[in-house]
């Protein structure tokens, strides 16, 4: 018996030891992916829509599974007003208007999907294209570090008053709302004057919102931006953006968790597209010096890009780095897999390559697999310096060249991919 009992208890402490070892990219003891995302959205019959939103909602309002709803040109939900979706219901970005939907500062969306009936925001199209709608908006009262700390949304929106495209404030803790269990496919709409819309757009959005299990789809634009403001996302996903994963500006304060971005070099346009791509400001004439500078402090992300030939892709300038860290950066990532880039991350070439610096750039416990180099200062072909800091033993950096077939369980199912990293057949796992 007490052989028994002895082995048992030895089996457990060798096999918490190899969980432990794994816990590196998105972990669960399930695949968290299933069954609320959807990787083949085109293969989705989602029937025509029933009721049709627009101009601005102006008073507490439900959206209801039942129907099927059409946003008709940039609806706006406005004077403190809540918008309650329903688990289940469907809402379509119109084509010929490009549909959209902000949520003005000052009023909540409450999207509370289930896995088992996600909120969906697609676009109305028989066949779907990126870049079919607009994308959705959601404002808040938190902080920038712009000058103008009360800024506006810069993409052209069609609004009677430029209160309701405003966002930012001095509430850290300022509420947007819930977002949990949603997808958003086939937004980005191109625009003459301002650029491609965002899938996800958060801008000034504070603390107290709730931000899990988000996915974006196939957006021409990027897939998240988050524009100031101080929150935390769980369980995102951008899979297969035409630009940007995650774009990270204007002194947010940004935490990220067990998220994922997945890339392919045949469907990013031909300027750099990033999973991450953290900013401090976009010029230093607008930024208020005395502000916070964005800080962005993210583990067990998940970083692939899918490629059947990498060094092809590499070769004929396809694929690009995972992160890009702009300068007055603060930026921690944790126990995270990036795998397949070109290089895995790129600092700005205006960061002084000193302790001082890189002691606000932390890179831990991750896994960089199948990269052509680790980590860069742009246009600076030479990165012995960095190798040197960030390979010393104190970060605990893991390298590795393998297949994605060997990295990860089940990256090439296309209907139900499990991208938990996989090491001697050892799940990445976390007890939640």
């Amino acid at each position: 018996m007490k052989k028994i009992t002895l082995t048992t208890l030895l089996l457990l402490v060798t096999l918490s030891s190899l969980f432990a070892q794994q816990e590196k990219g998105i972990t669960g003891f399930k695949n968290w992916l299933n069954p609320w995302t959807e990787f083949k959205p085109n293969k989705v019959e989602y029937g025509k829509p029933t009721q049709i939103l627009s101009g601005s909602i102006t008073k507490d309002t439900r959206l209801y599974k039942s129907e099927i709803y059409l946003l008709l040109g940039d609806v706006f939900v406005t004077d403190s007003t809540t918008l309650i979706i329903e688990p289940g219901t469907i809402i379509m970005g119109d084509f010929k208007t490009k549909g959209s939907l902000t949520i003005s500062n000052g009023s909540t969306i409450v999207a509370n999907g289930e896995d088992t009936d996600p909120i969906i925001f697609t676009s109305n199209q028989s066949v779907k294209k990126p870049g079919d709608w607009g994308g959705l908006f959601i404002l808040g009262n938190a902080p920038t570090n712009i000058i103008n700390n009360d800024t506006v949304l810069n993409y052209g929106l069609n609004v009677t008053d430029a209160k309701n495209i405003s966002y930012g404030g001095d509430n850290p803790e300022s509420y947007s709302g819930i977002l949990n269990y949603v997808r958003i496919e086939y937004a980005g709409k191109r625009t003459k004057d301002y650029g491609y819309f965002n899938g996800l757009t958060l801008a000034g959005v504070g603390n107290t919102t709730t931000l899990e299990n988000v996915m974006v789809t196939y957006c021409e634009g990027n897939s998240f931006a988050i524009l100031g403001g101080a929150l935390t996302l769980d369980k995102f996903v951008s899979y297969k953006s035409s630009s940007n994963d995650y774009i990270i500006n204007y002194g947010a304060q940004c935490t990220m968790t067990n998220s994922l971005a997945i890339k392919s070099p045949y469907v990013s346009r031909a300027e750099a597209s990033r999973c991450l791509y953290v900013l401090n400001n976009d010029s230093i004439e607008n930024t208020d010096l005395t502000k916070n500078n964005t800080t962005v402090d993210a583990g067990n992300l998940t970083l692939i890009n899918l490629s059947s030939d990498l060094d092809y892709d590499i070769k004929v300038g396809l694929v690009n780095e995972a992160i890009y860290i702009g300068n007055k950066v603060a930026f921690k990532i944790n126990e995270s897999v990036i795998s397949g880039f070109n290089p895995a991350a790129i600092l700005d070439n205006k960061i002084t390559v000193n302790n001082d610096n890189l002691e606000k750039i932390v890179f831990t416990s991750n896994y960089f697999n199948n990269c052509n180099g680790n980590i860069f200062v742009k246009d600076n072909s030479s990165n012995e310096d960095l190798e040197n800091w960030y390979g010393s033993r104190a970060f605990n950096n893991v390298y590795s060249k393998g297949p994605d077939s060997e990295t990860f369980i089940e990256a090439k199912n296309s209907k139900h991919p499990d991208y938990r990293l996989r090491i001697n057949r050892i799940v990445a796992s976390r007890n939640d």
